[in-house]
């Protein structure tokens, strides 16, 4: 599976970030400079001003707090849990006075092992400077979103490796261009030119002197055992991923306006365009990017060949970039299969047209077949719930990550079939074999097809081969956070997220919680569409809560019928007792007539007097 992020693992979800944007009353801003950078007029506009904002701040703080990634300790050992906002004025005026004259603390260093056995380097700023870095990412993100290019996919809200894949394939079926020019930069994050990156801010729209001397700062900061750095944005910090798609964002126009957004001083129709253009020495191309791995769709293998030449030249001499020529190659699709984001493509003549054939590549494959082995040794040394619940969740991990690729039934058979072995011979002894008698509501509803699996302590294992296709559609350009119009496109969207939530609600464990509760309260939250019962809010896994509607103090039971889920906020309302706690809690929601009467019908169960609305 392709490798991410520190950053990118620990974004807040969509509906998160935009449920804090409106709470803090940045919207508006953010909505604002989104629109003043789509027509260019960024110019004037006091941005570090904005940036130490009341709101921005709490904003920020909001944001980091509710990051995976906010237990993780930077040089200072401090964690989001030791940087509590005791008196908020005196937190305000410290982190104003900071910036006045900025200096970045050391950075940590750690690094991770990457698919190929390498490693990668990430740097951990302390949670202080990832609290500023993410001011300034909240300010600056609309301007640059407004000029990213369409086809650009790593490290974008809303955005995944499905909508860089479902382009992919449509620009192979649908225009023609079976030759893929596979661009490899060599350690793209560490060789970014910090110089040409200011003037790349610049002319993307940020044209605040001040805040692009502070992003220099930040460029510069010490990183522990290493020094400060020359070049690079270290993966790690949470201004990295949006300032590396600034640097290749010219990339991304420069091959653009070779063809798919050519400029010319004719009136043409789009479809009168790309005829006239067909007429023209022009060579047909088209690039779809997810970070620093690009594919570039032509339909020659000469202009391949031009085309990988002239990238390579223009990577050098307008980005300080290189190649890496072992990893860069030309494919023919027709004939050999191409790899990118952990999936492989390949055209196939079908009757008079080509199609796209998509699979799990074959070195996923032997990741996925290393890692389900490594996880039933752990579960046959010992078989606890959460050792069974995590493989579970990497299954279904997996499943959600590949399950685009056409051929996803084929290669997930064929792992299954070649780790039969090794599941057989290691768990016979502690499972049972067989298709589940009375599996959970979940189970019935992710596994079909009655497939044989191994129940252990009443926990059935997911089926690694019962998984089926599931269609991506290419991205809806008009999803955009920064416009009241693309924000109902996104809420539309939402449901799209509820396997990844469940996901990693196995994860989270629950102090002496049973089997019956542990699957039921997943159940629960998969039939409620991933939804808070009152709230009717979008919930992320952190702030997902179950609720015994009966207490069990009261007799009540962990049947799914006598649970619910709601917002962990909601779930202090319908226990509170405390005039002043009430206030505070409900001042985070602005529930209707109808959703205070729920609340009410909930607290009544639990012997508690209504609230007053």
């Amino acid at each position: 599976m392709m490798g991410t992020s520190y950053s990118e693992r620990d974004k807040p979800s969509v509906s998160t970030e935009l449920r804090n944007n409106e709470y803090y009353d940045m919207q508006n801003t953010f909505d604002w400079l989104y629109d003043k950078s789509k027509n260019y007029d960024t110019k004037g506009i006091d941005l570090y001003t904005l940036i130490i904002s009341k709101n921005n701040i709490l904003l920020a703080y909001r944001n980091i707090k509710n990051n995976t990634g906010s237990s993780t300790a930077g040089t200072d050992v401090i964690t989001i849990d030791k940087y509590k906002i005791e008196n908020q004025e005196e937190f305000i005026k410290e982190i104003r006075e900071t910036l006045e004259d900025y200096k970045p603390q050391m950075v940590r260093r750690v690094e991770i092992p990457k698919p190929n056995g390498k490693k990668r380097p990430l740097g951990i700023p302390t949670m202080r400077d990832r609290l500023i870095q993410q001011m300034f990412k909240q300010i600056l993100e609309p301007i640059c979103e407004a000029r990213f290019h369409k086809h650009s996919y790593g490290f974008r809200v809303n955005r995944s490796t499905k909508h860089a894949l479902a382009r992919c394939c449509f620009i192979m079926s649908r225009t023609g261009n079976h030759y893929v020019v596979d661009m490899d930069i060599k350690s793209f994050f560490d060789n970014v030119n910090h110089t040409r990156l200011i003037k790349q801010l610049w002319n993307i729209g940020i044209k605040d002197k001040r805040v692009l001397a502070i992003i220099g700062k930040m460029l510069k900061a010490p990183v522990k055992g290493i020094g400060i750095p020359t070049c690079g944005t270290p993966q790690g910090g949470i201004l990295s991923p949006l300032l590396s798609n600034v640097v290749l964002n010219d990339l991304d126009w420069w091959i653009s306006n070779q063809w798919e957004t050519f400029q010319s001083s004719h009136v043409y129709s789009r479809g009168k365009m790309h005829r006239a253009l067909k007429t023209t020495n022009l060579k047909e191309m088209y690039i779809v990017r997810y970070a620093d791995d690009a594919r570039i769709f032509t339909k020659t293998h000469k202009s391949a060949i031009k085309i990988y030449h002239a990238v390579k030249g223009y990577l050098e001499n307008q980005l300080d970039l290189e190649i890496s020529p072992e990893k860069s190659k030309i494919t023919n699709l027709r004939r050999r299969r191409s790899e990118f984001l952990g999936f492989e493509m390949k055209v196939v003549q079908k009757r008079k047209q080509y199609v796209t054939n998509t699979f799990v590549s074959r070195k996923s494959k032997e990741k996925i077949k290393q890692e389900i082995r490594q996880r039933v040794k752990e579960i046959q040394q010992n078989t606890n719930h959460k050792l069974i619940r995590n493989y579970n969740s990497y299954i279904l991990g997996v499943r959600n990550y590949y399950e685009t690729a056409s051929h996803v039934n084929v290669d997930f058979a064929e792992i299954h079939y070649q780790t039969l072995k090794t599941l057989y011979n290691r768990l016979k002894s502690v499972a049972k074999y067989g298709v589940p008698r009375s599996p959970p509501p979940l189970y019935k509803k992710l596994f079909k097809n009655n497939f044989r699996t191994f129940t252990i302590k009443g926990i059935s294992l997911f089926p690694l081969a019962d998984v089926q296709w599931k269609k991506t559609m290419t991205f809806n350009n008009k999803m955009c956070n920064y416009t009241k119009d693309g924000r109902t496109l996104v809420y539309k969207k939402l449901d799209g997220y509820i396997t990844k939530e469940i996901n990693h609600l196995l994860n989270i464990p629950y102090e002496n919680g049973q089997v019956e509760y542990m699957d039921n309260r997943i159940s629960k939250y998969s039939s409620q569409r991933g939804r808070c019962a009152v709230s009717q809010w979008f919930l992320i896994a952190r702030e997902t809560h179950c609720h015994h509607i009966i207490p069990v103090s009261h007799g009540g039971t962990d049947k799914f019928n006598n649970l619910i889920i709601v917002h962990e906020d909601i779930h202090r309302l319908i226990h509170a007792t405390r005039e002043e706690t009430i206030k505070k809690l409900l001042s985070k929601f602005n529930l209707n007539k109808k959703q205070m009467i729920k609340l009410n019908k909930l607290r009544k169960k639990c012997n508690l007097t209504d609230i007053n609305f």
